[in-house]
């Protein structure tokens, strides 16, 4: 918080041409952060007796002080609220993360790893499906795309940087031919939800869901999480590519358009509570689901609770509560983690790496 949100306020700050106003209210929001209290939304705001009513016990103490995955989603609230996201004005749904994301979605990058699908026409079904569903973990990994941890191993063999690999699980709750709905509450947009649209589309087209509901952000959220436009704009990418990328592409599309993949979204995703509080709406919604797929790291934090829970704690404990069945793919950028066995955690505490934290391992782990 005393580093990157300074920073990430000035990164927002020069990505616009904002206005005086703008400036004053940003300046604003970088003091009280590191000097000031935590300072309720303005009188204007359409939500501010719903953030006052959210543990206000937080408000009118230092930032530091407050829990940081509901600090964290209120800097971002507020940040909105600098720019003029929400209020009217000429900055009203500007999205103050476009630039980034746009960046990185028309980057060579994303054109090498698009590229990269035309190996995968002739695979197997079965290998294919293994080797999306590890680019969609692995996709907000810098280094990475839809050939997976490249040089790490050999086919065949384990990858060292999983953790726990429940894959298996994951299939067996999502056979072929199966009458299946599938629920993806995604994560980042750009190089991470494109291999998470192109494992979708996988699914629909082997018969693995008859239906998935690709769940979004409401609003713009921790810089890079997708809403419906990066979900479009991403198809859009992926429909103007030669090859394989474009064929998938415009299939999604079209699924779109039958209703075989549904985008939704909730306030929810954007609140600052483990998903142990989620709305009866969304409990029910993802109760008739036959999987849920949870993709990143925020989403794991806030499927299992964002504490120290010793590693070595059951998976279906702390995700008990969840409505129905439900897996987590996701990289490893944060402390928090459970479900893993005693060998692997004390190969990792052995090695001297900062494994929690570096993203350079991940893990999938089902609940069925």
């Amino acid at each position: 918080m005393a580093e990157r949100h300074p920073t990430l306020i000035e990164q927002v700050r020069e990505a616009f041409p904002y206005g005086p106003e703008q400036h004053r209210a940003l300046d604003a929001l970088l003091h009280e952060i590191l000097h000031g209290v935590v300072e309720p939304l303005g009188p204007g705001s359409p939500d501010r007796e719903l953030w006052l009513e959210r543990e206000p016990e937080h408000f009118g103490r230092p930032w530091f002080d407050a829990p940081f995955l509901w600090a964290e989603s209120y800097f971002y609230r507020r940040l909105l609220e600098a720019v003029g996201y929400s209020g009217e004005g000429p900055w009203q749904g500007v999205d103050p993360f476009a630039s980034f994301k746009r960046a990185e979605l028309n980057g060579p990058t994303v054109d090498e790893e698009l590229r990269s699908l035309d190996d995968l026409v002739d695979v197997p079904a079965a290998e294919r499906a293994t080797a999306l569903l590890g680019a969609s973990l692995w996709g907000n990994r810098a280094d990475l795309g839809f050939r997976g941890p490249a040089g790490e191993s050999a086919p065949g063999e384990a990858d060292p940087g999983l953790v726990a690999d429940d894959s298996a699980a994951l299939w067996a709750l999502l056979p072929a031919g199966s009458p299946a709905t599938v629920a993806v509450i995604a994560d980042n947009t750009g190089r991470e939800l494109i291999p998470d649209l192109v494992l979708i589309d996988h699914l629909l087209r082997h018969g693995h869901a008859q239906r998935v509901v690709l769940h979004v952000k409401p609003c713009p959220y921790y810089v890079s999480d997708a809403m419906t436009a990066d979900v479009v704009d991403c198809l859009r990418r992926m429909s103007g590519a030669p090859g394989e990328a474009g064929v998938i592409g415009r299939r999604i599309w079209e699924a779109m358009g039958a209703g075989r993949l549904d985008v939704r979204t909730h306030a929810f995703f954007c609140a600052p509570y483990p998903y142990e509080r989620m709305p009866a709406d969304l409990r029910a919604e993802l109760g008739a689901a036959t999987l849920t797929i949870l993709k990143g790291d925020l989403n794991y934090r806030r499927l299992v609770g964002d504490r120290r829970w010793p590693a070595t704690t059951p998976f279906s404990g702390p995700t008990a509560y969840f409505p129905g069945a439900v897996a987590a793919l996701r990289t490893l950028k944060s402390d928090v983690v459970v479900g893993l066995d005693q060998e692997t955690l004390d190969r990792l505490e052995g090695s001297g790496k900062a494994w929690r934290t570096s993203g350079t391992h991940a893990l999938i782990q089902v609940r069925p």
